[in-house]
C-alpha cells in the first residue's frame, strides 16, 4: 500500500496535534484539578454537578433552619425551667396558705410573694428570641400576653408558631404559644384557667381570707406546674429529633460531596502519570515524524 507524501504528512500532524490537545486538556485538568472547564466537555456529569450543587444549596439553607429551630428550642427550655422555678415555689405557697395557721400578717406576705411572681413570668412569657420575635408568639398578634392595669393578663394572637423547613418536606415547630404554654390548666370544678389567673385568683383569694379559694388553689398550682414540665418534655423531644435530622443532614451532605469529587475533581497522581505517558508518545511521534520524512526523496525534491 501506497502512501502518498500529502497523507503522510497529514496523518502525522494529526496525531501530533491530538497529543497535543490531550497534553494540553491534562495540563489544565492538573493545574485547574477540575476535570473540564466547560458543560460541554462532560454534558452528563455537569447535569449530575448541576443538581448536586443545588441540593447543596438547599442544604446549607436548611442548616442554618436547624441552627435556628435549635436554637429557639433550647431558649424555650430554659425560659420554661425559669417559669418551672417560679411556680414550684408558688405551689409550695399555696399549700402553705392552705395550713390553715396563717395570720393576716402571713397571709399579706404569701401574697406579696406571689404578686411578684406573677410579674417574673408574665415578664418570662414574653420573652424575646434572637430575631427579636416573641418566643411564645401565637401564629397572629405581636407579643405573647399583656397585662392590663388591674394584673389581668390575656393572650395575643391565634394560632400556632410558624413552623420552620428543616429538610425536604420536613417542619419542627421550635416554640409554642403562650396559650398552650400557660393556658387551659385543669381547675377542682372541671374547667380550665391560665397560669396568670390562677396566681391572680390566689393573691385575691389571701387578700380575702377566702379559705375555699385559697384550698383550690394548691391543687392548680401543681396542674400548671405539671403542663410546664409536659411542655419541656415536647420541647425535647423536637430537640432530639432536630439532633436526628442533622445527623442525616451530614450523612447526605459527606455522599454529595464523594459524588461531585468523583465526577469533577482531577486525580492529579493519575493525570500527571497520563501526562507523562502522552509527553512520550508525543515526543516519540515528533521524533519519528523528522526522521522518517528524511528516508526519502523529500530532501531532493525541492
Amino acid at each position: 500500500m501506497q502512501v502518498s507524501t500529502n497523507q503522510f504528512y497529514s496523518n502525522a500532524g494529526s496525531l501530533m496535534q491530538q497529543l497535543s490537545g490531550q497534553a494540553d486538556k491534562l495540563n489544565t485538568q492538573i493545574s485547574t484539578t477540575k476535570k473540564f472547564s466547560a458543560p460541554s466537555d462532560d454534558v452528563v456529569a455537569y447535569q449530575r454537578l448541576t443538581t448536586i450543587k443545588q441540593a447543596s444549596a438547599d442544604a446549607t439553607s436548611f442548616g442554618s433552619n436547624i441552627t435556628l429551630a435549635q436554637s429557639l428550642l433550647d431558649q424555650a427550655d430554659t425560659t420554661l425551667g425559669s417559669v418551672d422555678t417560679q411556680l414550684q415555689r408558688a405551689s409550695e405557697l399555696a399549700v402553705t396558705a392552705n395550713s390553715g395557721t396563717l395570720n393576716d400578717s402571713d397571709r399579706q406576705a404569701i401574697a406579696t410573694e406571689l404578686q411578684g411572681i406573677l410579674t417574673s413570668v408574665v415578664a418570662l412569657a414574653n420573652t424575646r428570641d434572637a430575631r427579636g420575635q416573641a418566643l411564645f408568639g401565637a401564629g397572629t398578634g405581636d407579643g405573647a400576653v399583656t397585662q392590663a392595669a388591674d394584673g389581668s393578663v390575656t393572650f395575643n394572637g391565634t394560632g400556632n408558631p410558624a413552623s420552620i423547613p428543616v429538610a425536604d418536606g420536613v417542619t419542627i415547630q421550635p416554640t409554642e404559644s403562650a396559650a398552650r404554654v400557660f393556658g387551659g390548666i385543669p381547675t377542682g370544678s372541671g374547667g380550665t384557667t391560665d397560669v396568670f389567673a390562677a396566681l391572680q385568683g390566689m393573691i385575691t383569694a389571701l387578700h380575702n381570707n377566702d379559705t375555699t379559694a385559697i384550698a383550690g388553689a394548691s391543687d392548680t398550682m401543681a396542674a400548671a406546674v405539671n403542663q410546664i414540665g409536659a411542655m419541656r418534655g415536647s420541647l425535647g423531644a423536637r430537640s432530639t429529633r432536630l439532633d436526628l435530622q442533622a445527623n442525616q443532614a451530614t450523612d447526605a451532605a459527606t455522599t454529595r460531596e464523594a459524588t461531585r469529587s468523583s465526577l469533577e475533581d482531577t486525580d492529579v497522581t493519575t493525570a500527571i502519570t497520563q501526562l507523562q505517558k502522552t509527553m512520550t508518545i508525543l515526543q516519540a511521534t515528533q521524533a519519528s515524524f523528522t526522521k522518517l520524512s528524511s528516508l526519502s526523496l523529500f530532501d531532493y525534491l525541492k
